[in-house]
């Protein structure tokens, strides 16, 4: 069973199923693709199926053009019915992993998904967990639920956790060019999905067990997180001191070794980021530890949004007005720079707390038209405003909140009479600079 699933990875004659078919699911279905594999995509909102199997993605960075031709090809579909999980021959499982209001693990749509597969689950079948998680989800969760088969681990299918390190809008890193880390329960299911990966991306790191591939992932972040809140804190100081936190920046990464530039924000934004490290702290006191420098790193980062409107608050009442009332434009929803992903944005906290405050808020963002459906937010229906010079006159500040290379910021600091910057995007701005604060 071993050799014959190797084989058919050999041959590009597997199947590649892939559950959740988001900001990772979808670069991972076009990895396989092109190189000659065919993919079924599993998800359970029917309008993705069904704008997949018309031709039409809802992601920027994969075109439409792109799902057209793998649908032309004949060697992809998307369905919801998730008896069809038995057709795959790997089955790779991308569904999200968030926190619950408490900030614990919410695992909710990896059990699910481990039930579905669990009911179609059949001899000779690789299953790959690649959602962010904690250690030993694979072997603790997903493992016993997926035996409930009948099944069992190593003999009639295996199994692995490969961590996605998907970076949405970085045109020079795809699925396939970004090395693979590995982790099988197992050494036949390490050895196999290792296959499977070397097939389509362009190296692959085995690892010794499923719990190393899961803390890389959590490492990985969590290394992101704390150096953030550190110029995150950096920034508040150097702010009240009227030091230009960004200039101490690029003067220090001229630095050739010894130093990497992390950038201050508004908040952390993206699936990743801001909910690993606290995967990583409610682990720790399971274990009856306390992770105090990691918790530390996200309460620093969990403030910036108040720090924002703080400073918000100065610069408006510099100008003799109040937050309540006062015309505010959010520039940029997306978590990043030249991204239609809002996962996680700082950008619906600001907002939230705008209108919490009485101010009467729009945004404008070329990649994200309307305002999408949040899990934890609940705000009024919006569409991204154009920022003509009238729009951006009848405001009483611009809050640049994602640095999107489609804004003009020499217009937008041109016409707005105020513009808070929070991630430095108008430092080339020479004219009007009277009218700009850093956040």
């Amino acid at each position: 069973m071993r050799e014959e699933l190797i084989g058919k990875i050999e041959d590009r004659s597997a199947i590649i199923g892939v559950i959740g078919l988001g900001y990772v699911g979808l670069p991972l279905i076009d990895a396989f693709f092109n190189r000659g594999f065919s993919a079924i995509g599993f998800d359970v909102d029917p309008a993705k199926v069904e704008k997949l199997n018309a031709g039409q993605s809802y992601i920027e960075h994969i075109s439409s053009s792109k799902v057209q031709g793998w649908r032309s090809e004949g060697r992809f579909e998307a369905t919801t019915d998730m008896s069809r999980l038995a057709e795959a021959d790997a089955i790779l499982i991308c569904v999200p992993t968030p926190l619950t209001p408490s900030r614990d693990p919410d695992l909710t749509y990896v059990e699910k998904t481990g039930e579905h597969i669990a009911a179609a689950l059949r001899p000779g079948q690789l299953v790959v967990l690649e959602s962010t998680t904690y250690p030993t989800t694979t072997r603790d969760l997903l493992l016993p639920c997926l035996e409930k088969s009948g099944l069992k681990c190593g003999q009639d299918f295996f199994l692995a956790y490969s961590p996605e390190r998907e970076d949405p809008g970085n045109p020079d890193y795809s699925a396939s060019g970004i090395p693979k880390v590995v982790g099988g329960i197992d050494e036949a299911s390490c050895e196999i999905a290792c296959t499977l990966y070397r097939n389509a991306v362009v190296q692959v790191v085995p690892v010794s067990s499923a719990e190393i591939a899961e803390a890389c992932k959590i490492l990985e972040n969590t290394y992101r997180a704390v150096n953030i809140a550190l110029v995150n804190e950096l920034k508040v100081l150097l702010d009240r001191m009227d030091i230009d936190v960004w200039e101490v920046i690029n003067a220090a990464k001229t630095k050739p070794f010894g130093f990497q530039a992390f950038y201050p924000g508004p908040g952390l934004g993206g699936h990743c980021i801001p909910i690993d490290p606290f995967y990583l702290t409610w682990l720790a006191r399971t274990q009856g530890l306390t992770t105090r420098f990691i918790e530390l790193a996200g309460e620093v980062n969990s403030r910036m949004p108040e720090y924002v409107i703080s400073r918000l608050s100065e610069f408006l009442n510099e100008a003799g007005k109040p937050i309540r009332g006062s015309r505010i434009c959010l520039l940029g929803m997306a978590y990043k720079k030249d991204v239609d992903d809002p996962r996680e944005s700082p950008s619906f906290v600001l907002m939230e707390m705008l209108l919490e405050r009485g101010a009467e808020v729009t945004y404008s963002d070329p990649h994200v038209a309307t305002l999408p459906k949040m899990r934890h937010h609940d705000l009024p229906e919006m569409s991204s405003s154009d920022l003509t010079p009238e729009f951006l006159e009848s405001l009483d500040c611009a809050l640049i909140a994602t640095d999107h290379t489609a804004f003009d910021y020499e217009a937008i600091v041109r016409h707005a009479p105020l513009v808070l910057d929070t991630r430095n995007a108008t430092a080339k701005v020479t004219e009007g600079r009277e009218k700009i604060r850093k956040a």
